[in-house]
């Protein structure tokens, strides 16, 4: 059976990523006692990812480069914003426990949504974050091989996750 629209697929790779042609670093590394489970077509994944999957089956072994800008795309500098200090503040003190340097800190937008930001500086009347996508600026390397292929059941179809061992559990 082929990777395809409405197939579960489990995958064991390790993802490498480079910056401006960098050296690569280890950025995950699934197992086949823990692989990466996922029903392809949803639209949940980077496309590129699923599109180089895409035709392969049971045993093909995978070697594929997604460029950042088809990954999690380029560092946009809009998305590093100055934080005044006040926000951070705790019954009238800066929250020094939380808010260090090249921590994630989870945040809301003026319209509630989450955003979660890295701090990366510290100063006198400001917190600096960025809320670019941590692979953001990245290229991605994935090596890998295909564990299983197998039709979705109409019930993992319907909720848009893959059910039983390794997917979601009700």
């Amino acid at each position: 059976m082929k990777i395809a629209e409405d197939k579960v697929v489990s995958v064991n790779y390790h993802l490498t990523a480079s910056k401006n042609n960098g050296p690569e670093e280890l950025v995950e590394q699934t197992s086949v006692e823990k692989p990466f489970v996922f029903i392809c077509g949803f639209g949940q994944l980077l496309p590129d990812f699923e599109s180089n999957l895409s035709g392969k089956v049971l045993g093909d072994k995978f070697d594929f480069r997604i460029t950042a800008e088809k990954g999690y795309g380029v560092i946009e500098k809009d998305y590093i914003v100055k934080v005044n200090k006040e926000a951070f503040m705790i019954e009238g003190k800066f929250d020094d426990e939380r808010v260090k340097l090249n921590e994630d800190i989870a945040m809301h937008d003026q319209d509630g949504n989450q955003l979660i930001g890295k701090v990366i500086e510290i100063a006198e009347a400001h917190v600096t974050m960025d809320f670019n996508h941590p692979l953001a600026g990245h290229d991605l390397h994935f090596v890998g091989e295909v564990l299983e292929v197998r039709d979705a059941t109409p019930e993992e179809l319907d909720h848009g996750h893959v059910h039983g061992e390794h997917g979601h559990h009700h």
